[in-house]
């Protein structure tokens, strides 16, 4: 039994051993202390957010500028991540680390501190591109698009240099680095910056935007949904996405029905020859009149606007029909378009005439003799 209690003696010295000499040379209790004021933060954190960013968001709603909305919104997230920098650095400070353990803890609250600066102004580089309105008139929104993409990449590349130099480490042999592993990829990755240069033109040129329908010969048709650093993605009519490499669309000609003024209706409509002058002049006149009367289609000199009897055809006398309408919608322009061919026949069929269609004439000259005449000639 003495000898139990000599072991429980000694294994409460451990305890207690164990206890006083903690983390770092502290003891448990100022280890869980430090916990608690941390913890104490992260309640403060939620209540900040319960009470104050309310009051915010009630002030901010009352006003009719935007830049106030801008401003809550670029430092809402990076305020709340203060009050957990706030609690590292007070339980920090309450355990007074020295020596290594110091330098660990300054440089991880400096670190803190300059993620909560970039992150603010990651976050304000969007609502400040947003409120520069006068750039939209000279810039495109892809334009705008890839300058934001570009500013937020340098805001996280100073950022990541400054805590990296926090650390001790110094950025120029990195970046001189870099520089050489950039020389390396750019020899193995022409393409790519072929395609990098494509899209600037693209957007530089104006050429097409997003939403807007393309053609590309021989590649695709479809509507442009994004226009991104090395490839457009077009979405077909089908549904299905096509991703282009920007130098094909840069390189080849590239149709955009979007930056129509008018949509064309060219035709050639075929009537018999059996067609008489009279006839020939009033399907011509009704056609013309009826193009000018109705508001769907584009008037000279707008427009081009012709109906003539063009040709006579192999087995037709052609009449060519030249419009535009005033609809660049798909849908509308076909809506057009058959009223336009139910008007046409209408008036074919009432001046008392046909439409032809594909045939051949057969001219004999002498017609072979008759069995009986080959006789009658032999005898």
């Amino acid at each position: 039994m003495q000898r139990v209690l000599e072991n429980f003696e000694d294994y409460w010295a451990l305890i207690k051993d164990v206890w006083q000499t903690g983390v770092f040379g502290h003891d448990l209790g100022s280890i869980f202390v430090a916990l608690a004021i941390f913890g104490i933060f992260f309640v403060l954190r939620g209540l900040f957010t319960r009470f104050v960013l309310r009051i915010v968001d009630s002030l901010v709603e009352r006003t009719e500028t935007k830049a106030d909305d801008y401003a809550r919104d670029a430092v809402r997230s990076p305020i709340r991540f203060l009050f957990f920098a706030l609690g590292f650095f007070f339980a920090s400070e309450y355990l007074a680390f020295e020596g290594t353990a110091e330098a660990f803890t300054q440089n991880v609250n400096r670190s803190l501190i300059i993620v909560a600066i970039f992150w603010a102004i990651y976050n304000a580089v969007e609502p400040v591109s947003h409120a520069l309105d006068r750039l939209k008139s000279l810039l495109t929104p892809e334009i705008l698009e890839w300058l934001v993409a570009g500013a937020k990449t340098a805001v996280v590349l100073v950022g990541g240099a400054t805590i990296l130099q926090t650390w001790g480490i110094q950025v120029a042999p990195i970046i001189a680095g870099l520089g050489l592993f950039g020389v390396a990829v750019a020899l193995g990755a022409q393409d790519l910056f072929k395609n990098l240069i494509g899209g600037v033109s693209i957007l530089v040129e104006r050429r097409f935007g997003i939403g807007d329908w393309i053609k590309v010969d021989g590649i695709v048709e479809g509507t442009v949904e994004k226009i991104g650093f090395r490839s457009t993605h077009v979405r077909r009519f089908d549904k299905a996405p096509v991703y282009v490499p920007n130098q094909h669309l840069a390189d080849g000609a590239v149709t955009n029905f979007s930056a129509m003024t008018y949509r064309r209706i060219s035709w050639t409509i075929g009537v018999e020859y059996r067609t008489t002058h009279e006839q020939l002049r009033r399907i011509r006149d009704d056609i013309e009149a009826y193009l000018r009367s109705v508001e769907d289609f584009a008037q000279p000199p707008s427009a081009p606007l012709f109906v003539r009897i063009d040709s006579f055809g192999p087995s037709s006398i052609d009449i060519l029909v030249y419009c535009f309408t005033k609809t660049t919608v798909w849908g509308e322009w076909l809506e057009v378009k058959e009223a336009l061919a139910y008007r046409i026949k209408q008036i074919v069929e009432g001046a008392g005439a046909g439409f032809a269609f594909p045939s051949q004439s057969i001219y004999v000259e002498t017609m072979p003799l008759a069995p009986d005449e080959i006789a009658a000639e032999k005898a």
